[in-house]
């Protein structure tokens, strides 16, 4: 009897798995769905920055840049990955749920959260050149993985950086 019940809580579980999985966000989106490139970064029609993988699995350089920078300054309390953690919610979902100019807005200015069910604070990153001079590709890269376009972890392919991105990079981090 005990093994026919870890029996169908395993099928459950890999139903449940199947479930998810299939459960992604569409590509043809508006929020995701690529409008236009400008200097090697994408953006969607209403001009919010979103994020491009080639069929082969190369991301383009601000997603990649997106995922260095977010393991750099975010996920000690979001989690590997922005799939949260007991600590801080899953900012993958955000990049997808949230307005962009909200998720600028949170990460810029911060935001405390009390009450009787919920206490939460999240630090205002705006004078960090290492969050701000990079928080379009932190949201990209967050967009990315929340829309199941990229799995978790490092991406193995991505373009290589641009002399422009170079030149921004320089010119925000003050160099």
């Amino acid at each position: 009897m005990i093994r026919h019940l870890t029996l169908l809580a395993a099928a459950g579980m890999l139903s449940a798995t199947a479930l998810s999985a299939a459960d992604k966000v569409s590509m043809d989106d508006p929020n995701i769905a690529v409008d236009y490139e400008e200097d090697g970064r994408y953006f969607t029609e209403d001009g919010v920055p979103t994020f491009n993988v080639a069929e082969d699995g190369t991301v383009d350089w601000p997603t990649f840049s997106g995922f260095r920078r977010y393991h750099a300054e975010c996920h000690v309390c979001h989690g590997p990955d922005g799939e949260g953690s007991t600590y801080a919610p899953a900012l993958k979902n955000s990049a997808i749920d949230m307005d962009y100019y909200d998720f600028l807005d949170v990460v810029t200015n911060g935001r405390q959260k009390v009450g009787a069910a919920e206490n939460s604070v999240m630090p205002a990153f705006g004078t960090n050149p290492n969050v701000m001079c990079y928080l379009d590709d932190i949201y990209t890269y967050l967009k990315a993985h929340g829309s199941g376009a990229i799995p978790r972890g490092r991406p193995p392919k991505k373009e290589a950086k641009s002399e422009v991105f170079a030149e921004m990079e320089d010119a925000c981090m003050g160099s």
